[in-house]
Order: C-alpha cells, then sequence, then structure tokens
C-alpha cells in the first residue's frame, strides 16, 4: 500500500458495496435524503459536512466536502470560523464529560477487578 489515503482509494468503493449491496443502498438512499434541500440550503448543508468531516478526521470527506461547498459560493474565512466552533464545541464535550471521571473517580473502585464483566459476559463498559 502506497499511501493510506490516496484518492484513487475511493474506486474501490463499489468492492465494498458488493460486499453489503442491501445496506449500500440503503445508506445511499438516506444520504440522498439528507443533502436534499429543505430547511438547510445547500451551502449550510456542505458548512455542516465539511465540519463534521474534520471532527471525524476522513481526509476524503474533508476534500469533497470544502470543494462543494467553494463551489457553492463559501469562503475560507467562513470555513475556519466553523472549524473553529467546532474544535471549541468538542472541547467543550471533553470537558463536560469529564464530570464522568470526577464522579467515577470519587466513587472508587467497584470491586478488585473494575471494568471485568461479573457474570463473564461483556465488559461493563458495554
Amino acid at each position: 500500500m502506497n499511501a493510506y489515503y490516496a484518492p484513487a482509494n475511493l474506486q474501490r468503493i463499489p468492492d465494498l458495496v458488493r460486499q453489503s449491496p442491501e445496506a449500500a443502498a440503503a445508506y445511499v438512499q438516506f444520504e440522498r435524503e439528507a443533502y436534499r434541500t429543505s430547511a438547510l440550503p445547500p451551502q449550510t448543508k456542505e458548512l455542516l459536512a465539511l465540519t463534521v468531516a474534520h471532527v471525524t478526521g476522513c481526509p476524503y470527506c474533508i476534500d469533497v466536502h470544502v470543494k462543494k461547498y467553494k463551489a457553492l459560493g463559501g469562503t475560507m474565512e467562513e470555513i475556519t470560523e466553523a472549524l473553529l466552533v467546532a474544535a471549541a464545541t468538542r472541547a467543550g464535550a471533553i470537558l463536560s464529560h469529564g464530570v464522568n471521571a470526577l464522579l467515577s473517580y470519587e466513587e472508587g473502585a467497584e470491586s478488585d477487578n473494575p471494568g471485568e464483566p461479573e457474570d463473564g459476559k461483556a465488559p461493563k463498559c458495554f
């Protein structure tokens, strides 16, 4: 493999689709419906998509949605502002989830083997 995220790799998507055609068709239908113009204009949807692509870390999606957004008249200034809002929101979510760590720490260990399943099946985190 030459590159993890080479654009040419996307040409293999049909190979994946053939592995589960029904699920792939459902996904394509879902995507079409999500991007159908309704309450949000296409430019707003693309700004949301490119921001989520950054949060999820998908370089393919970043490339596609930034180009679509630019073609719809979006600016780099708007992209940057959206990314900063996403970064601040993600950081805030990490901080607010930190309350769970605080509460867990204050409770202390539940057993001699925290996280181990009591019934031998699934770990407690599930």
